[in-house]
C-alpha cells in the first residue's frame, strides 16, 4: 500500500459538520498543529504531525461537508484537497446516529476510487438512542475497514490508528442507467 512506502504519509479526515473530526485530529496530532488558509479561500485547514508505530503522518482536518460535489466554498476546498493533494488515505468520520446522512460522502469516496476507512464516531450516543450498526456488514458492503469510536472519551482510538494502514479503495460499484 502506498501509505507504507512514503516517509511521511498524508491522512485526511473527512465528514459532515459536527461529527468529531477535530476532536480526533487533536488526539492523533497532540500539540504539533498548524492552521493555514487553503489557497484562494478564507477556509482554514488544520494540519498536524503524528506518528503511528514507526510511520510519520501529516494529518489534515478538512472542513465539514455534506457532499464532495461542491455547492459551497467548504465543499470545494475539501474536494480539492482530496483530488489535488497527495492524500494516502481518508478517514471518513461519521456520526453513528446519522449514518444515512453520511452515506452520500461514502458513495462519493467509493466512486472516486479513493482509499478510505469509516469511523463510526459517537457510538455511545447512538447506542443510547437504540441505534445499532453492524460494522462487519458495513465493511463487507463497501469493502473498506470500519471502526467505532467515542472521540471525547478517547475510546476506539487504538483500533482507528491500526486501521489507518488498512484503508483501501472501496469494492462497491455504482451503476448508472444509460439515461445518465
Amino acid at each position: 500500500m502506498k501509505l507504507q512506502d512514503k516517509s511521511v504519509a498524508q491522512v485526511a479526515l473527512v465528514g459532515n459538520p459536527n461529527v468529531g473530526k477535530s476532536v480526533i485530529f487533536g488526539f492523533l496530532t497532540g500539540r504539533y498543529v498548524s492552521v493555514s488558509n487553503y489557497p484562494g479561500t478564507t477556509i482554514e485547514i488544520s494540519r498536524g504531525m503524528s506518528s503511528i508505530g514507526s510511520k510519520n503522518i501529516t494529518m489534515i482536518d478538512t472542513p465539514g461537508v455534506n457532499s464532495l460535489v461542491p455547492m459551497s466554498e467548504d465543499e470545494q476546498v475539501t474536494r480539492n484537497i482530496l483530488l489535488n493533494e497527495d492524500i494516502d488515505t481518508i478517514v471518513q468520520v461519521i456520526d453513528a446516529k446519522s449514518l444515512r446522512r453520511a452515506l452520500l460522502i461514502t458513495l462519493q469516496l467509493a466512486e472516486a476510487k479513493l482509499p478510505f476507512l469509516l469511523d463510526l464516531n459517537m457510538e455511545d450516543e447512538a447506542q443510547a438512542l437504540g441505534v445499532s450498526i453492524d460494522k462487519n456488514k458495513l465493511s463487507e458492503t463497501f469493502g473498506v475497514p470500519v471502526v467505532g469510536t467515542v472521540a471525547i472519551q478517547r475510546k476506539g482510538f487504538k483500533d482507528l490508528q491500526k486501521k489507518i494502514f488498512e484503508a483501501q479503495k472501496s469494492s462497491y460499484t455504482i451503476s448508472y442507467s444509460s439515461d445518465i
